[in-house]
């Protein structure tokens, strides 16, 4: 039974178990579909958002190089949740519908460690992000010289590294994927938080350094113009920190309030539910791109035209 208790080591051995439940009904089945339904759509969307992207950031020259990358890999990552975590999660929950316990373990561990691995990557990369702005802010003119193209490639290849490495012990024991993500989450929470904080400090010095210089009669339009290119390069990546923050806020509600004895169905399909918004993640970043970045929109705008 889905319901019942296990302790120590058993729970432990079981953990997996959980996640091919045999307790549902035809009334428990309809939400499995909706939800297969709804990831298919999502699939297409989070394709063809990023396909755009990618081509446009291929085209794209006036954005910073290691910048560029970042931007690159996200939606990368955004491309993969569309073309494979979302078909492999479609096929996982009709395995459940059609009560095909043997595939439905098969697709499971595919399910859990090219999610986990994507979803690393993207929380790494979002955090990147922020502190590449903060960066890019208090460093002023050393930044080009700091962060390299070849820095942030070793970054990026680390950061899929580690997601990888961290994914696969899912075979050793699926509990260390489950407290490796969370361990990740609040580390990314807190340097973004950090990095953003840090930026509005320094942001609101520069302002105030500006406002003297004017009372005093000296000129103050650099000041002025650096920290409106800073600021609005800092707003999109903020919403795009803000967005991931919303879609990942109901998965780390479900996961830090896991029962201790048991998991009952219901809790089993709001963590569906969960995953599915963090798969909105992928359908929104495009539309964030070309909203918020100007160069991006444009080359958007090309590739559709040709």
């Amino acid at each position: 039974m889905l319901t019942q208790n296990y302790t120590g080591e058993e729970k432990q051995k079981r953990f997996h178990e959980f996640d091919c439940p045999d307790e549902f009904t035809g009334e428990d089945y309809k939400y499995l579909i909706l939800l297969a339904a709804l990831n298919i759509f999502l699939s297409f969307t989070a394709f063809l958002g990023n396909t755009l992207i990618l081509v446009a950031l291929r085209k794209e020259s006036s954005l910073h190089p290691p910048s560029k990358l970042l931007y690159r890999n996200l939606a990368i990552t955004d491309f993969c949740v569309g073309v494979i975590v979302e078909p492999v999660s479609v096929i996982y929950w009709m395995s459940l519908v059609m009560e095909r316990w043997s595939l439905c373990r098969i697709i499971l561990a595919k399910f859990v460690t090219t999610g986990s691995t994507l979803c690393t990557v993207s929380l790494l990369t979002v955090t990147s992000i922020s502190v590449d702005r903060l960066l890019a802010l208090s460093l002023g003119l050393r930044y080009r010289q700091v962060v390299t193209l070849k820095r942030t490639y070793v970054a990026v290849f680390a950061f899929w590294v580690v997601s990888i490495v961290g994914a696969t012990m899912y075979f050793v024991n699926p509990r260390i994927v489950f407290w490796y993500i969370n361990i990740i989450v609040i580390l990314c929470i807190a340097t973004s938080v950090f990095s953003y904080t840090k930026i509005f400090l320094i942001l609101r010095h520069n302002q105030i350094h500006a406002l003297g210089h004017l009372f005093q009669g000296q000129p103050s339009q650099a000041i002025s113009m650096s920290n409106a290119r800073h600021r609005k390069a800092v707003s999109s990546a903020l919403w795009v920190q803000i967005v991931l923050a919303v879609c990942y806020l109901p998965y780390c509600i479900i996961i830090f309030s896991t029962p201790q004895s048991g998991f009952p169905l219901s809790f089993y399909l709001a963590r569906q539910y969960a995953y599915t918004l963090i798969y909105v993640n992928s359908s929104l970043n495009p539309l964030l791109y070309c909203w918020k970045i100007r160069e991006i929109r444009e080359a958007v705008k090309d590739a559709l035209r040709q």
